[in-house]
C-alpha cells in the first residue's frame, strides 16, 4: 500500500475530507523528462519522452451535492489558495470557466483542475451530475520543465474519471488533458507531455510523433546508459512570452512558405484540438525535409515584427498564440527548429532502439552530439538561458571519459531542466557537475533520478471507506 493510498484511508476514517461508505477512487500521474523533442509537438515533430519518479496522486470521490471541492495542501506553500469550491453549475461554459480561475492570481492553479470537470460535464453530462471532492498532493516541482501540469491534470481526470464511472485512458486521456490546457489554463502545450504521462513506464522511454498523437513502441535505454534530470533553479513557463514567441516563429515561418508555393492553408477545426492544415505538409512543418526548407531559408526574414508580419497580410495559423505587434519573431532559427529537431529525434531514437541488444561508444557518442546540436538550436530559438547553459558546459567538461555523452536543456526552454545522457556508472561525474554548479551560482540542483509508471500503468485503486 502506498503512503499516499494509507493516508486517504486515514481520511475516510476520520470523515475529514471524505465520507465513509462512498469509495475514493485514486489515480497517480508521473513528471516526464524530455530527453529529446522538446518544441517539435506542436509542429508534428517526434519527441523522445521518460517518465520520472515524482508524481501527482489524486483521490476522488462522489458528492451528495453539486460542489467541486478541490483540497491542494502544497499550494499553501506558495502562498496560494489551497482549499477552493465551486458549483459544478458554474462549470459548464468554457469562457466562464476561464473568468473563475482568472479572477484571483492565488487560484490560478485551479485552471489545471476545474478544466477536467469542464471537460467531462461537456462530454458525458449523463454521468456528471454531483459534484466530487478531490484531494491532491504532489512531489512534482513546479515550473521545472518536468511538466507538473500535465501530471495533476492526468491525475485528477483519471481518478474523477473513474469516480464517476467513465473508462478514461491512452491517447483519448491524454488529448482532454491538453485541451483543459490549451483552452481552459491558456497554456499553448503540445501534446507530448500528457501522452507521456499517461503511456510511459519505468525504464522506458516513449517515442511519439506529434501528428497529432501517434505513439510508437516503448524504447529501452540500451544497456548501461542512463538519463538524469538536473534542475536548473530556473524557473520555466510554458506560458512565458519566449515560448509563445518561438512556437508563434514557427507558425510564420511555415505559413511564409506555404504562401510562396501557393500552398493553401486552411482551418480544421473537426478534430478536438483545432489547427490549421494544407495538401503537401498536412499543416506540419516536421514533414518538410531538411534539405528542402534549406531551399525555402534563404527568402524567409531572419526576424519579423508581428506588427510586420500582419502589415504583410498574413494569418497566424496557429489557433492557441497571438502575432503580437510589438514582439520581435525569429522566424529563421524556429522554423529551422522544427525541422531539423524532429530528424535529430529520429536519429537518436533508431541509435537507441540499434543499441537496444549491443551497446557501443560510437552510438553513444552519437546520441550525446545530437543532444548538444538539439540545445544549440534551443538557443537560437530564443529559449535559452546562462544557467542550463552552464550546466550543459558543465556536462561536456566531463566528457564520455568519465561516462558522460550528452546534454541538452528539455521541454519549453527558458530556464527548468537539463536533460544528461550518461553511463549508468556515472554518479561519480554527475555528482562532480552538481558540485562545479553549485560552486560557481551558490544553486543546489535537484537531480530527477530514475522512472516510474505512467497513469494507465499504474491505473486505478479503489478504497472502500
Amino acid at each position: 500500500m502506498s503512503e499516499f493510498e494509507s493516508r486517504v484511508r486515514a481520511m475516510c476514517e476520520r470523515g475529514e475530507p471524505f465520507t465513509r461508505n462512498v469509495p475514493v477512487h485514486i489515480a497517480r500521474a508521473p513528471g516526464r523528462l524530455d530527453l529529446m523533442g522538446g518544441n517539435d509537438d506542436y509542429t508534428g515533430g517526434m519527441v523522445f519522452e521518460a517518465t520520472i519518479r515524482e508524481a501527482t496522486w489524486a483521490a476522488a470521490q462522489p458528492r451528495h451535492d453539486a460542489t467541486v471541492v478541490l483540497l491542494n495542501p502544497q499550494m499553501a506553500e506558495h502562498g496560494w489558495q489551497a482549499n477552493v469550491d465551486f458549483p459544478l453549475a458554474q462549470l459548464v461554459d468554457a469562457e466562464h470557466v476561464r473568468t473563475l480561475v482568472n479572477q484571483d492570481p492565488n487560484i490560478r492553479w485551479t485552471a489545471y483542475v476545474l478544466g477536467v470537470f469542464h471537460w467531462l460535464q461537456k462530454q458525458f453530462p449523463a454521468q456528471v451530475q454531483n459534484g466530487m471532492t478531490v484531494f491532491i498532493h504532489s512531489d512534482v516541482p513546479l515550473n521545472k520543465g518536468v511538466s507538473s501540469s500535465a501530471a495533476v491534470e492526468v491525475a485528477v481526470m483519471k481518478a474523477a474519471a473513474s469516480a464517476y464511472g467513465i473508462e478514461l485512458a491512452g491517447i483519448e486521456l491524454a488529448e482532454a488533458c491538453q485541451w483543459v490546457e490549451n483552452v481552459i489554463a491558456e497554456s499553448a502545450c503540445g501534446i507530448m507531455d500528457q501522452i507521456a504521462v499517461v503511456l510511459g513506464d519505468e525504464g522506458f522511454v516513449l517515442p511519439l510523433v506529434c501528428q497529432p498523437c501517434l505513439p510508437q513502441p516503448l524504447v529501452k535505454l540500451p544497456a548501461g546508459l542512463t538519463c538524469w534530470g538536473l534542475d536548473s533553479g530556473v524557473r520555466h513557463q510554458v506560458s512565458g512570452i519566449e515560448y509563445e514567441a518561438a512556437r508563434a516563429a514557427g507558425f510564420m515561418g511555415y505559413k511564409l512558405i506555404c504562401d510562396s508555393e501557393q500552398i493553401p492553408v486552411t482551418l480544421d477545426n473537426s478534430a478536438k484540438i483545432p489547427r490549421w492544415t494544407d495538401p503537401r505538409w498536412n499543416g506540419y512543418l516536421a514533414n518538410m525535409p531538411p534539405s528542402v526548407y534549406r531551399t525555402y531559408e534563404p527568402s524567409l526574414p531572419i526576424e519579423l515584427s508581428g506588427s510586420e508580419y500582419l502589415e504583410l497580410g498574413k494569418v497566424h495559423v496557429d489557433p492557441f498564440t497571438k502575432a503580437r505587434p510589438e514582439v520581435t519573431y525569429r522566424i529563421q532559427a524556429c522554423t529551422r527548429y522544427a525541422v531539423e529537431e524532429n530528424q535529430r529525434v529520429q536519429l537518436f531514437a533508431e541509435l537507441a532502439r540499434g543499441m537496444s541488444d549491443q551497446f557501443t561508444a560510437s552510438g553513444a557518442l552519437l546520441m550525446g552530439e545530437l543532444m548538444y546540436q538539439s540545445h544549440h538550436a534551443y538557443t537560437e530559438t530564443g529559449l535559452g538561458c546562462d544557467m542550463t547553459d552552464l550546466l550543459v558546459h558543465l556536462a561536456r567538461e566531463q566528457g564520455p571519459a568519465k561516462g558522460i555523452y550528452g546534454a541538452k536543456i528539455t521541454g519549453g526552454g527558458g530556464g527548468g531542466t537539463v536533460a544528461i545522457l550518461g553511463r549508468a556508472d556515472a554518479e561519480e561525474a554527475l555528482n562532480a557537475i552538481v558540485d562545479r554548479y553549485w560552486a560557481e551560482t551558490g544553486i543546489d540542483a535537484y537531480v530527477f533520478r530514475g522512472s516510474s509508471l505512467g497513469a494507465d500503468r499504474f491505473g486505478i485503486v479503489v478504497v472502500e471507506p
